[in-house]
């Protein structure tokens, strides 16, 4: 089971614990220090950096030749009516677009398959399955 702590430091800095490691977030410098990755850029490193390891122990398991996986990944809102792919048909939709670059003497079939796989990520299916959010006040 995934643990973070997030403490106030300091106007909106916030102080994220893990088990291993600390990390700044802020938000940019118009509303905040600029001094840190927003909450956003944190959900999309999570996402970019699951689907990295899952794609790279795949191709592991499999004895394939990726060489290097490069993901960029971007969040926006738009409307529904303006989404080509989106089931919604109206509101706003929120939409994080994931492009992948794969390295390595890979054929198309391989390709294929690691487009898919990155679907697979655990990160990725829970973001996909809408995970319910529990708040509880402690003293």
């Amino acid at each position: 089971m995934a643990s973070i702590q997030a403490t106030s430091i300091e106007n909106l800095q916030v102080l994220i614990r893990s088990s291993s490691d600390g990390f700044i977030a802020d938000e940019p410098r118009d509303i905040g220090d600029g001094l840190g990755p927003d909450p956003y850029e944190f959900l999309l490193a999570a996402l970019g950096s699951c689907t990295v390891m899952t794609l790279q122990l795949y191709a592991r398991r499999k004895k394939w030749p990726l060489d290097k996986v490069d993901v960029e990944l971007s969040h926006n809102r738009v409307h529904a009516s303006d989404c080509e792919d989106c089931e919604e048909e109206t509101g706003i939709v929120e939409r994080i677009e994931v492009k992948l670059r794969v390295e390595g003497n890979l054929d198309e079939k391989q390709r294929e398959r690691l487009a898919y796989i990155a679907t697979r990520c655990p990160v990725h299916k829970t973001l996909a399955s809408g995970p319910r959010i529990v708040h509880t006040i402690v003293s």
